[in-house]
């Protein structure tokens, strides 16, 4: 698998990313049944793998340290988040630097390892300067904890305040941007992507599949597949598929005529959703998983 370089750090990854946020309780509980997946993935060439503290409470993060675990990490560029509520506490959440500090040593924990490659803001917080977040985020940099740190679902114009910010205070950069980006999701080509081509960040696009509605399993005129992504989330998810809903009607209709195109080119729809996604020069990587 040919790699590419994220951002301007040398760090080579592979073009597919493994993400982890089924792999637990959200998802797919055979803790062994995952060790296998993340262990094909990084037989078949994958080097790169994502997750986050959040993703079923932490377990994720366990599921991947146990793979990783004997020998595998060296070869892995590891990246997690930290951003969501781990706790009834209202301190267990967000961007200060009083969590950051004490999230950063439970994922250390958790994944098994002396340091994260890639430790990501995994959503921006209008109660926290930008400022108190990177000097935190450069301070555990500077300690060995993490390699780089990135930014995820910020806003173009919040990724133009937080590189500002780095360069006014002379402290650690956001190398990489993690936004959702599909066929039927393009939204950050008209500025995100222009953004981050502009700063050097790498960008790792999340959804590729659009949620699924790219998967193949969703047609126009058939029922709901019985299992899927959302309904083993269940709640607010699943309601995000109501076949009822007109937009999910246009999504269906999309999906049909792609799956045309697919086939025409001898593909699956899958294999071209994900193709489109890092065909883009602005991409670094496309976040895949079961």
């Amino acid at each position: 698998m040919e790699m590419r370089t994220l951002g301007r750090t040398g760090v080579k990854v592979s073009p597919l990313c493994l993400g982890a946020m089924m792999f637990g309780a959200w998802g797919n509980t055979d803790h062994d049944e995952s060790v296998r997946i993340i262990h094909a993935a990084l037989d078949a060439g994958i080097n790169f793998v994502d997750t986050a503290d959040v993703y079923s409470a932490g377990e994720s993060e366990e599921i991947v340290g146990k793979a990783l675990a004997g020998g595998r990490r060296d070869g892995v560029v590891l990246a997690t988040k930290a951003h969501g509520a781990m706790g009834e506490d209202p301190n267990q959440q967000g961007n200060s630097r009083r969590w950051l500090v004490t999230e950063v040593e439970r994922s250390l924990r958790r994944l098994q390892t002396d340091h994260i490659d890639l430790y990501q803001i995994h959503r921006p917080s209008p109660e926290t300067e930008i400022e108190e977040t990177l000097d935190a985020l450069t301070d555990l940099q500077r300690a060995g904890k993490i390699r780089y740190f990135g930014s995820s679902t910020f806003l173009p114009s919040q990724v133009v305040q937080a590189q500002w910010a780095a360069s006014v205070r002379h402290s650690g950069r956001f190398i990489s941007e993690q936004p959702p980006y599909s066929m039927l999701v393009r939204g950050i080509e008209r500025e995100l992507l222009p953004v981050t081509q502009e700063y050097g960040m790498g960008t790792l696009v999340w959804s590729p599949l659009a949620g699924g509605w790219l998967s193949g399993k969703w047609r126009k005129g058939a029922d709901a597949p019985e299992t899927h992504r959302a309904s083993a989330m269940g709640g607010r998810m699943a309601s995000r598929y109501d076949l009822s809903d007109p937009i999910n009607q246009r999504k269906l209709d999309a999906a049909d005529a792609l799956a045309g195109v697919a086939e025409q080119a001898g593909v699956s729809l899958p294999q071209l959703a994900i193709a489109f996604t890092i065909a883009h020069p602005g991409v670094t990587s496309s976040i895949i998983g079961p």
